[in-house]
């Protein structure tokens, strides 16, 4: 059992899996945000690799990428980040969230040694389909690392092969379309995650829309991890000035750890 999925079946039905973007708004701010999503009580680190067409992402998550690309954060420089990252403090499992293209273009087995070298745990490529995923997932388990499947509300038959492939957790989509604050969720949700249960291995987490404290609690008391990328995002987005200023960056990283907290309290 990797890092990642010992992380999701400790946090049980708590599990809490904050996504930020690698870079946003600079390389030193990122390692002290992420020592921060710790402290606030994240059990797995999502960690996204900026790219020019990310189809998966609405808005918030864009301009976090275009404000990577001005640091100039690429998959490669991403790697460094993790290794600074992990001599910051950070135990927590970290899962890239990486669209195809770059790994390909850094090279699979390149890329998938790269990122275990640097003290990551696993590989989450939404734009990967399960059936083409042979390759990479072989290059992770050589260096025992977990490929974290997205599923979303489907066919049962594609959420059923989908779910007995799941490895570290399970990442369920709660409606068809692009990341982003949602105030309600597709309304065969709980539908899709009961058949999703059925034949998963590992631990769901619910992710693409999860915003408020609310909707948190909500998915935590049936039984679900969350996982929350745009609010985090949004809110990282209004101190980046703040962020990029040694001097300014505690009161800033103090603002953002409360709000992660209220978020996500119980």
């Amino acid at each position: 059992m990797n890092n990642v999925e010992q992380a999701a079946r400790a946090a049980g039905e708590r599990l809490f899996v904050p996504y930020m973007m690698a870079g946003d708004p600079s390389f030193d701010a990122s390692v002290e945000i992420a020592f921060t999503l710790q402290e606030s009580g994240a059990h797995i680190l999502e960690l996204g690799v900026p790219y020019a067409d990310p189809l998966a992402d609405g808005p918030v998550i864009q301009e976090a990428g275009m404000r990577a690309f001005e640091e100039e954060m690429i998959l490669s420089k991403t790697f460094s980040l993790v290794r600074a990252i992990r001599e910051r403090g950070v135990t927590i499992p970290i899962v890239l969230f990486c669209y195809v293209n770059p790994l390909l273009r850094y090279g699979i087995h390149a890329g998938v040694d790269a990122a275990g070298s640097a003290g990551a745990d696993g590989w989450l490529i939404p734009d990967l389909p399960y059936e083409e995923n042979d390759e990479i997932r072989t290059s992770c388990h050589q260096r025992e690392l977990e490929l974290v499947s997205l599923v979303a509300p489907t066919s049962k038959e594609r959420i059923q092969k989908i779910a007995m492939q799941a490895e570290g957790f399970l990442y369920c989509v709660s409606s068809l379309g692009v990341t982003g604050v949602r105030k309600t969720f597709d309304e065969r949700l709980d539908a899709f995650l009961q058949e999703a249960k059925k034949y998963s291995n590992v631990p769901l987490a619910i992710g693409f829309g999860v915003s408020s404290n609310e909707q948190v609690r909500a998915i935590h008391r049936q039984g679900y991890g969350v996982i929350v990328g745009s609010a985090i995002v949004r809110e990282i987005g209004k101190h980046k000035d703040d962020l990029r200023q040694t001097d300014l960056r505690p009161g800033a990283l103090k603002n953002i750890q409360s709000f992660v907290e209220t978020l996500v309290s119980s």
